[in-house]
């Protein structure tokens, strides 16, 4: 099989692969939906400019892109192991994240309940190790399995080979990798277990919630407070929580006394980066064609713009803001191109 043989489109917009709906062009773009298919696509292009998207859903585009973009196609679930505590699943990178947390709910699987409703696919999942309401995708990820770019070879890491934190794995800064599938364990016996501020409210009527009554609960949290990107572009949460140490945990609260705080380790603390950015006068507030969402200060919504300058500059502004009044420098958490 040589290039003119693989499906490779050239000159695409990439408005539609991104949720924030910026406008460029990909000088060459493919959906391989083998692992084979993959393996030849790195062989016959071994020499352009790659870059692999999932759903779009956490990253945006500032320009053109002058190489290849490769969107993984690999789908189906299929069970490796199972007792009768827990099942093993081996899930295709090009799976929808939603729909593979649906499937385990109906299956009475839990573990990632808690990451219901969060957009994109499940080779992104590990990549951002993506996490809600107290849950991280990590927690329940034995394996992924990936091809090397440079040598076109199959490598699987396991869980602490990912190098997992927060909102970070080792896939996110080395290009060279790209997701094929990934091995979940999930739990066959569920029991609810206080985490999380919101949730504990939404199940506070209910004694003992279900698997499917916490996934619903979670679904009207975010249906609540998050836009739907069809009717408002964006990428869901845009910047990182920030983690302090002690000291920096001090002084901010001499600032705002009612800051939250969460334990995060070897003497750190999370705190809300939408507190802060409320704090600094920002939710709701919208320039030209960029804003805050209304209902959640984490959100950067797209009013109408098709340049992803605009987005940044605005970014720029929310940063500044934020460190002038609170000394804290938020980080984004979507990828910039």
């Amino acid at each position: 099989m040589n290039r003119n043989n693989l499906a490779i489109r050239r000159n695409v917009s990439l408005k539609p692969y991104n949720s924030f709906r910026t406008q460029a062009t990909a000088a060459f773009f493919c959906h391989p939906k083998t692992n084979e298919e993959l393996m030849t696509i790195l062989k016959e292009f071994s020499n352009e400019k790659m870059l692999v998207l999932g759903a779009g859903c956490n990253l945006f585009f500032t320009k053109n892109f002058d190489g290849l973009i490769i969107k993984p196609d690999m789908i189906g679930i299929k069970l490796l192991n199972e007792t009768s505590e827990f099942v093993d699943l081996e899930v295709g990178a090009g799976e929808d994240w939603d729909r593979f947390v649906e499937f385990c709910v109906e299956k009475g699987y839990s573990g990632i309940e808690n990451l219901s409703l969060i957009p994109g696919k499940v080779g992104a999942a590990p990549v951002q190790n993506i996490g809600a309401y107290g849950t991280e995708a990590k927690d329940t990820i034995v394996k992924v399995n990936a091809i090397d770019i440079n040598t076109g070879n199959f490598i699987s890491f396991s869980n602490k080979e990912c190098a997992f934190g927060y909102r970070d794995s080792i896939f996110k800064y080395n290009r060279q990798y790209i997701i094929t599938s990934v091995v979940f364990r999930l739990n066959k016996n569920f029991r609810y277990t206080q985490k999380y501020a919101d949730l504990n409210h939404e199940m506070n009527n209910i004694r003992h919630p279900s698997l499917r009554q916490v996934r619903e609960a979670i679904i009207r949290i975010r249906s609540h407070k998050l836009p739907d990107i069809n009717e408002l572009p964006n990428a869901g949460s845009f910047f990182k929580n920030p983690i302090l140490t002690q000291r920096e945990k001090e002084e901010l609260l001499v600032k705002l006394p009612e800051a939250p705080f969460y334990p995060s380790g070897n003497e750190a603390y999370k705190t809300s980066a939408a507190y802060l950015i409320e704090k600094a006068g920002y939710k709701g507030l919208r320039k030209g064609a960029v804003g805050i969402y209304e209902h959640h200060a984490l959100i950067i919504v797209n009013y109408g713009t098709e340049n992803g300058r605009d987005i940044v500059n605005f970014m720029h502004e929310v940063q500044q803001a934020v460190e002038e009044k609170f000394a804290i420098r938020l980080l984004p958490e979507v990828q910039i191109y």
